[in-house]
């Protein structure tokens, strides 16, 4: 019998849903400890072990209602512990009696499907949880047998995923939950369509969770088309701004003189691990061969490299062995290495909310960190629009940065 398929907008009841109120963060119940929010034992045995103590203020917002199976649409700035946030609800929601998938999870990159994979299984340690991350550029093979053995959870990017779905590797019919991570970027024109074919295998009833640091108003206007009634806990565009992250500019004026301004700041980027952003892939094979020229140690990495390559990049810089990665906003969204404490915008951001993802990748969770922007003289306007979008300050760049980082 073939694969069922419905139309994609099967949740819009017979009002106009992209006309209801949505609930807002004040009306989210706080959950001020671990404890407090009913989960598992053998759950809160792995937060704690994971080195959690206390929920951050998006975790005590957000976990409750996703474990109550409401649809919720959740916007907390990177560092905040989002992953571990639905982390924490995807473990409760699971009966691991049963092999079946209930959970999937779909993120932008591969990167980031296996960091949420590698989390749930951290929290999920003494829960007996299978969890497989689904992404492009690893084996078919692999991937059809480990789905075959069965999966609680499935972390993945959607062209994989719906290419499983359709071998009828990855049975839907038990799926209860779907994550959006980084949904701003999902919903986009790159992955609208998978991600319109992945929901019409799916059932009419599923909870959907969308998150992000980002949801401009062009995707909260989408939900109404396969959300029911969602909770949203959001914050306003001025509080995007991380705390306990600096932000400075650097004005360069020519494009040729960011070069020889990068290698002066060499020697204090290699104090701490260090994150610097191109705009594209041809530069950032470009930038890092220069270095590389200059006989500075650096790694880098970017969409159109092999996986094992990405994976050993990734593994190389979580460890410490490379401290300064140079990178495409692959690596913008979501990757959480806590030793980064410095991000370099080579280039400006193609636009504002990549802006918020790449200087989070820095002062992770509550730790201070610094963002450097490379400014030439047309560029001093786009960095006062980020200012005047997210009502923060980004200052000149004093003389001595070592004694910020």
């Amino acid at each position: 019998m073939g694969l069922k398929k419905v139309a994609f907008n099967r949740k819009i009841k017979s009002r106009d849903m992209s006309r209801v109120e949505f609930e807002t963060s004040e009306d989210v119940r706080i959950s001020p400890t671990f404890d407090s929010m009913g989960l598992k034992g053998d759950l809160l045995q792995g937060i704690y072990n994971y080195g959690f103590e206390k929920p951050s203020v998006f975790q005590q917002k957000s976990i409750l209602p996703i474990i109550k199976e409401r649809d919720v649409i959740a916007q907390g700035h990177s560092g905040t512990g989002k992953t571990a946030s639905t982390s924490i609800s995807i473990l409760q929601s699971l009966d691991t009696r049963t092999r079946e998938t209930q959970v999937l999870v779909l993120s932008p990159t591969r990167e980031l499907a296996a960091q949420i994979q590698k989390v749930i299984l951290a929290l999920g340690d003494y829960m007996n949880v299978q969890c497989h991350a689904c992404t492009g550029g690893t084996s078919l093979d692999k991937d059809i047998k480990k789905l075959g053995y069965g999966q609680h959870v499935v972390s993945g990017t959607p062209g994989r995923v719906i290419d499983m779905i359709k071998r009828r590797a990855l049975r839907t019919r038990s799926i209860k939950m779907l994550v959006l991570d980084e949904a701003d970027e999902i919903l986009n024109h790159n992955f609208k369509k998978q991600i319109y074919d992945i929901y019409r295998y799916l059932s009419p009833s599923i909870q959907v969770v969308l998150v992000s640091a980002t949801l401009p108003h062009e995707v909260l206007e989408m939900t109404s088309k396969f959300m029911t009634n969602p909770l949203r806990i959001l914050v306003k565009r001025d509080e995007l701004t991380l705390e306990g992250i600096k932000e400075f500019f650097i004005n360069v004026e020519k494009e040729e003189w960011k070069f020889e301004t990068l290698c002066d700041l060499y020697d204090t980027l290699t104090i701490n691990q260090s994150v610097v952003f191109c705009n594209t892939r041809k530069k950032v094979d470009w930038l890092a061969q220069k270095m590389l020229d200059a006989n500075f140690t650096v790694c880098s990495m970017h969409g159109d490299m092999p996986q094992r390559e990405r994976d050993e990049i990734m593994k190389m810089f979580r460890s410490g062995q490379c401290r300064v990665l140079i990178t495409t906003d692959v690596w913008a969204r979501g990757i959480d290495v806590q030793q980064v404490s410095l991000s370099i915008n080579y280039d400006l951001p193609n636009n504002r909310e990549l802006y918020i993802h790449r200087i989070g990748r820095t002062g992770r969770f509550g730790r201070k960190g610094v963002a450097v922007n490379f400014a030439k003289a047309d560029d001093i306007r786009i960095l006062r629009d980020i200012e005047q979008y997210y009502a923060t300050q980004i200052d000149e760049m004093p003389l001595e940065i070592a004694d910020l980082t």
